[in-house]
């Protein structure tokens, strides 16, 4: 067997061989991060049989995504190591020494030692879904921050708006804000045509009367004459909109990447493919974790300890040391799984007659339902708890 160990960075990667009698095949050498400099990769490892490869990397983060791809698309095997494994060698050594050129042989070490994962297509796929969830993600709290920017900005140009619709971030509110931009070009405007505005973009909710008394609010409005807001309104609008369709066409991306997997994490209910493919893809292998505690603990869901001579806080809050993205997620699908399943119901409303607060309860219900989680990703069995 040939081991081949891979240190990652962000400009240039470093790569040795050895085989299984520890003599080295290939010494230390710099390969670029691009197209050239993969091709010389493969140029140095050619005479080498595939099959007979075993290729490792740490997972350190996205910088080796690209090489990971690329191998894995010309039929390598990969080996995924943690970062842990390869440390705990370093220390083992007397010098602690730390260069690219040894890490690269601490890497191949840790192969040899059967010290990681092999990478496989479903893990490829949830590469893929782990960059369309944070984009998501990111693309999500965007929006956010523009429909607070517009409720301000509508709070001074028409504060009356708002007690019509309820919700200043309906298509209806939309329509009517980027047609008439202003209270003063409303309450000129044909009563009949706001009207038209209205349920076009509502599907015929709206009655004659809402118009009245939307021109009625219009003309009596308290608002300040400001004709740049009303152009940020315009643009916000737009912004908003465009992130809308961006985050449509993410999550039919990430449907037809969730339906190849078939993963029963959508069984649970009330998961949808976009929340089942956010806890999936920040959980990776599931078996890298031996109990659901440290797939919490990875979460940052455990509890913090706090403890000085013979004092034990009692009252901690959760560590949140873990992968914010998964955290996040798991405490969406604990929120919305208290309504969906009596058994989930019924603890959750267990826990608050015992006087805990909404989020003290949904803490309790996030460790059962991660202990759901890793039971049917571990055995690959439907959710089935009623």
């Amino acid at each position: 067997m040939i081991f081949i160990g891979i240190d990652v960075a962000k400009f240039s990667h470093f790569a040795s061989a050895v085989n299984s009698d520890g003599e080295v095949l290939l010494n230390p050498f710099s390969f670029s991060n691009s197209y050239e400099g993969f091709n010389l990769l493969l140029s140095r490892i050619k005479d080498f049989p595939i099959d007979d490869c075993l290729i490792g990397l740490e997972s350190t983060g996205h910088y080796s995504d690209n090489i990971v791809s690329f191998l894995f698309d010309k039929g390598f095997n990969i080996g995924i190591i943690n970062p842990i494994q390869s440390d705990s060698l370093r220390s083992s050594n007397i010098r602690k020494t730390k260069n690219d050129k040894i890490d690269t042989f601490l890497i191949a070490q840790c192969l040899m030692l059967h010290k990681y994962t092999l990478f496989s297509r479903i893990d490829f796929n949830i590469l893929k879904l782990k960059t369309l969830s944070r984009f998501r993600f990111d693309i999500t709290q965007s929006k956010t921050r523009l429909k607070t920017q517009l409720t301000g900005c509508v709070d001074l140009i028409f504060p009356e708006l708002n007690s019509f619709f309820g919700n200043l971030n309906s298509k209806s509110a939309h329509a009517i804000l980027s047609k008439y931009t202003s209270p003063k070009n409303i309450s000129k405007a044909r009563i009949d045509t706001i009207l038209n505005v209205l349920n076009k973009a509502s599907r015929g909710k709206y009655s004659y009367d809402d118009a009245v008394k939307l021109k009625k609010l219009a003309s009596s409005s308290i608002a300040i004459d400001n004709p740049a807001m009303c152009i940020q309104i315009i643009y916000l609008i737009k912004q908003i909109d465009l992130l809308d369709e961006q985050i449509l066409a993410i999550d039919l991306d990430i449907k037809k990447i969730m339906d190849e997997i078939d993963s029963p994490i959508l069984s649970i209910p009330g998961i949808s493919y976009t929340l089942g493919a956010m806890i999936l893809s920040e959980i990776g292998d599931i078996h890298k974790f031996s109990n659901p505690t440290k797939l919490l603990a990875y979460a940052g869901l455990d509890p913090s300890v706090k403890q000085s001579g013979n004092f034990n806080a009692t009252n901690t809050k959760i560590s949140k040391r873990g992968s914010k993205h998964l955290r996040y997620a798991i405490r969406m699908a604990a929120s919305i799984i208290i309504w969906n399943n009596d058994t989930f119901h019924e603890y959750y409303t267990s826990k608050c007659s015992k006087g805990k607060s909404y989020r003290n309860a949904i803490g309790h219900v996030c460790n059962k339902l991660v202990r759901v989680m890793f039971k049917i990703l571990t055995e690959n069995i439907p959710f089935n708890l009623n």
